[in-house]
């Protein structure tokens, strides 16, 4: 049966000052002065409701020390005390709260770690590169991965970002630069490894935090290549079977024909459609030679402001920075089809009234950065990784060849291209050429 705490309290004071009222009776009767009446009321009142109260707030105070142990427990991570509930009223029903809490508690903190542990393997096991860097740009967590691409193994915890970064190749060091997502390349010409950078900011702890995941797309382009290879022979065989039958079938009754001669005016409508079918035939698979024979480059000695002064009367951009000298070594052809694919691209991704920009500059490391920067809507994380691959295009009527043709002529440059989004919505294209 549940008591009250303050019934319990109010009782003993009741009984006090009943106590208190016999003694005053009894004074009476016996015609004791007020004050002498008040004294033995005093004296017999004060120390047994001293005695009562010490009785009422002994357990009292030892469940409030209990219940302080306990909590001290709880602020060192130790979750194992429960307290005995011996009373039936407040006190007990507080402890009793108590240790519900402290149950509910170490569940969920059990459950938080155990998922921590499957997170923490996760990572440790994972081939995505993480680093996790405070607000002072020091990183806080690292996984095996990220220490193998940033200092080859060794411990990054503690070191600043950026001091880690001052020993990497440019390229990732201009890509984590940026704001926004990217992909680029590292590596030597015939072993590039292209990589994914997506950054994420959050609150942790009341502090802002930087997540930088790094995933390495090689395997997974050149998987996505082979499957995409198959499609485009899957494609070249249907059009071709397409073509062919039908071309098949007039040869064949041109071939009747011109053995009849009341036939013989019908023979040039019938190869009039043989060569539309040829010409069909020539403009399709034109396209795809075009990506598959890329001719070595020819390079000479070009005039950076000839080249550009001639590409800005297709796609008016405006110009920033200049280039480490008045002309570069390349193959003017192939370097010109790489700019205009990439303007054509700014072009279309952007608002009608917003400009474009060609930035030129020198590279870190030596040579020539170009960049074009578009105001559009950027690209999404599926889209940038697929940016780069063979016939993916996310134009209604594109081919998809633009942006792999541009890597390809880079490379054969011993360059590159990288891809990044910018802040405040946009694309930045970065073209390197190495030094002359």
């Amino acid at each position: 049966m549940r008591r009250s705490l303050a019934g319990s309290v109010a009782l003993r004071f009741a009984g006090i000052l009943i106590l208190m009222a016999a003694i005053a009776t009894g004074a009476s009767q016996l015609d004791l002065p007020p004050w002498l009446t008040f004294l033995l009321c005093c004296g017999a009142g004060l120390p047994l409701g001293a005695w009562l109260l010490n009785r009422q707030l002994r357990p009292v105070t030892e469940v409030v020390q209990a219940l302080s142990d306990g909590i001290s427990s709880l602020k060192d991570n130790d979750f194992s005390i429960r307290l005995a509930v011996t009373r039936r009223d407040e006190l007990g029903e507080l402890v009793g709260s108590y240790n519900e809490a402290v149950a509910i508690l170490r569940d969920e903190r059990s459950a938080i770690r155990q998922r921590e542990l499957l997170l923490e393997t996760a990572l440790y096991r994972s081939p995505v590169a993480l680093v996790l860097t405070n607000q002072l740009d020091r990183v806080v967590y690292s996984n095996p991965e990220a220490r193998r691409l940033f200092l080859g193994g060794e411990k990054i915890e503690g070191k600043r970002f950026q001091d880690i970064l001052s020993g990497c190749p440019p390229e990732l060091r201009a890509s984590i630069a940026g704001s926004g997502d990217g992909l680029f390349t590292l590596g030597e010409e015939r072993e590039p490894e292209t990589f994914h950078l997506s950054r994420r900011k959050f609150q942790l702890n009341r502090q802002s935090h930087t997540l930088y995941l790094l995933r390495r797309l090689t395997h997974e382009f050149s998987r996505e290549e082979v499957r995409i290879w198959k499609r485009v022979i899957r494609v070249i065989s249907h059009e071709l079977n397409n073509s062919l039958a039908p071309i098949s079938s007039l040869v064949h009754s041109a071939s009747v024909l011109a053995g009849r001669s009341d036939q013989l005016d019908r023979l040039p409508e019938i190869f009039a459609s043989i060569e539309d079918r040829v010409t069909h035939l020539t403009h399709f698979l034109r396209g795809y030679a075009r990506f598959a024979r890329l001719p070595k480059p020819q390079k000479e000695a070009v005039s950076w402001r000839d080249l550009l002064d001639g590409i800005r009367q297709l796609y008016p951009f405006e110009i920033e920075g200049s280039p480490p000298g008045p002309t570069g070594v390349f193959d003017p052809a192939q370097i010109e089809q790489v700019l205009i694919n990439l303007l054509k691209n700014a072009r279309e991704a952007s608002p009608e009234d917003a400009p474009i920009t060609v930035r030129l500059g020198s590279a870190p490391d030596g040579g020539t950065r170009i960049e074009v920067l578009d105001r559009g809507k950027g690209m999404d994380e599926d889209t940038m990784r697929q940016a780069l691959l063979p016939f993916f295009s996310t134009k209604k009527d594109g081919v998809g060849v633009g942006l792999p043709l541009c890597r390809e002529i880079l490379t054969e440059h011993d360059g590159k291209l990288s891809l990044q989004n910018r802040e405040g919505g946009g694309l930045v294209a970065t073209c390197w050429l190495p030094p002359e």
